[in-house]
């Protein structure tokens, strides 16, 4: 990528500080319980530049080369709750049953103990700064400090529904058209802010998680210090100095940029979502709006590096590092303007599903290396839990990284799953991720299949479902997905993909 000629003064002014900070004597690690430091970005995709992003990302892609980069990391629902709700329980969401932002996983399940709560009952001081669960979700019994009370979801959800058939479509999305217009102002936005930053939300939360480090990082408890920064997540707001890294001239719009989103030929329908959820809503994207759109999403990112950079510097001049596992996380992926779409929301495509996973254990045999192996979000929690010694709770659907962590090429044979359900009670999507392929079914509206070879297709611009070649293919990952679907949801009756697309089932799985 071609930096803009502006930028590069500010680039070498911004790594040299960075590279300049002392690090402390590294302590010998102590008998006790490692400390955990937990990083979270929001709506962040695949965009570090150690993942081959165009965001320039330095003090994250430093950790990358201190840790284990998961290059094949996926998310379990496109979604902010959902995937957190996953991730935070170590359960799918067909187990969890947390398909929206409004929900919460306590309801039905309050015997389930969130990841934060297990290591507060397993004798940490668990301390909360920015987002971790979902704005107004907060698991409040989990945390030491940081808890706040819970706004939604507090009684029983209603039974299942069936699927929508067209009139309710048509209902559902006028109803979504109004919270469209009512919330395009101030997500459709950028900003790059002259004055005032230290005020901004991001910049406030790694303050905070210095203090908290410099307070309790050395106490008589280990520490679970989870941190949560907003962005990139729309506005995309940042300091101006960040934007001014990335020249407009230098942004290239994918190659299947499309105006308002646009299901390519031959993919089946429910493949994309109709409308844009946190960009472009409602409206067509211009070629230059779209780059200014897409540069603002990249300062934002330089944006969180910079913050969360501020935070493990100081993990480091404390000399806790040596004693402290670390974990940078984003909650899903993001597509920004390819076939049109710009958001999270529904995508089962490579963009919206895949995220950044890097995890420093200071005694891992595998540091340094990038792991080429398929892992998903719900396997942070056992990891975490292995790592530090605990015994691990019942029920967790993940399994503990700590073999990749050791050898990041050793053998892995598990796929990652991602689903969708549009309008929270029945899957409309489900995808899995193999090493070689991406398979996912869409059912009821907008049914049908696609088979994607992501080393031959890294655009997924061609369906490959058709060909007879790959009908062997085809027939086991559609026997996975179905598998997975029936024996998760079967327990708490929601829709089963077999029997909504009976009547749509491509003719090669008949």
């Amino acid at each position: 990528m071609r930096v803009a000629p502006r930028a590069v003064a500010l680039i070498g002014s911004w790594l040299a500080g960075w590279g300049g900070c002392a690090r402390a004597p590294v302590r010998p690690p102590r008998a006790a319980r490692p400390n955990v430091l937990f990083i979270i970005s929001d709506d962040l995709r695949a965009e570090l530049g150690s993942y081959g992003g165009a965001a320039l990302t330095p003090r994250l892609d430093r950790l990358a080369r201190e840790g284990v980069r998961f290059d094949h990391a996926y998310c379990q629902y496109p979604l902010c709750n959902p995937s957190r709700t996953s991730m935070l329980t170590g359960r799918y969401p067909t187990t969890t049953g947390v398909y929206g932002n409004r929900q919460w996983f306590g309801t039905e399940h309050p015997e389930w103990l969130s990841l934060p709560r297990y290591f507060r009952g397993n004798g940490y001081l668990t301390v909360r700064i920015g987002k971790v669960f979902h704005g107004g979700i907060d698991d409040t019994e989990a945390w030491s400090e940081g808890g706040e009370a819970r706004q939604f979801e507090e009684q029983p959800r209603p039974a299942p529904r069936t699927p929508m058939s067209m009139a309710e479509e048509a209902d559902r999305l006028e109803r979504v058209a109004g919270q469209d217009r009512a919330r395009a102002p101030e997500s459709d936005r950028w900003q790059a802010v002259e004055t005032g930053a230290e005020s901004l939300g991001d910049a406030v939360v790694a303050d905070r998680a210095i203090a908290a480090l410099r307070e309790h990082g050395r106490g008589s408890r280990p520490l679970f210090l989870a941190c949560g920064f907003s962005k990139p997540h729309s506005p995309l707001v940042a300091p101006r100095r960040f934007f001014d890294l990335y020249g407009p001239e230098t942004i290239l719009l994918p190659p299947d940029f499309a105006p308002r989103p646009t299901v390519p030929p031959g993919f089946p329908a429910g493949s994309i979502r109709p409308l844009n959820a946190d960009l472009f809503i409602r409206r067509d994207a211009s070629g230059d709006e779209a780059r200014q759109m897409i540069r603002a999403y990249r300062a934002c990112v330089s944006y969180v590096d910079w913050n969360a950079g501020r935070v493990l510097d100081e993990l480091d001049r404390l000399g806790l590092g040596e004693d402290t596992i670390v974990v940078f996380w984003g909650d899903h992926g993001y597509q920004l303007g390819e076939k049109g779409k710009w958001s999270k929301a529904g995508s089962l495509w490579e963009q919206g599903t895949r995220v950044p996973l890097i995890i420093r254990w200071p005694r891992a045999r595998g540091n340094g290396r990038a792991s080429p192996r398929i892992v998903q979000s719900i396997d942070v929690y056992p990891t975490l839990v292995e790592l530090c010694g605990l015994a691990p709770p019942a029920g967790l659907e993940g399994r503990s990284l700590g073999p990749l962590l050791a050898h990041p090429e050793a053998p892995w044979p598990h796929p990652a799953f991602t689903v969708w359900s549009e309008r929270g009670s029945w899957l409309s999507g489900v995808a899995v991720r193999t090493e070689r392929w991406r398979y996912a079914e869409f059912y009821g509206l907008g049914a049908g299949a696609m088979l994607l070879d992501p080393a031959a297709d890294p655009h997924e611009m061609t369906n490959v479902a058709d060909r007879s070649a790959n009908a062997t293919v085809v027939a086991e990952l559609s026997a996975e997905v179905r598998r997975f679907a029936a024996g998760k949801t079967e327990a708490r009756g929601v829709h089963r993909p077999d029997r909504a697309n009976r009547q749509k089932r491509l003719a090669h799985n008949e």
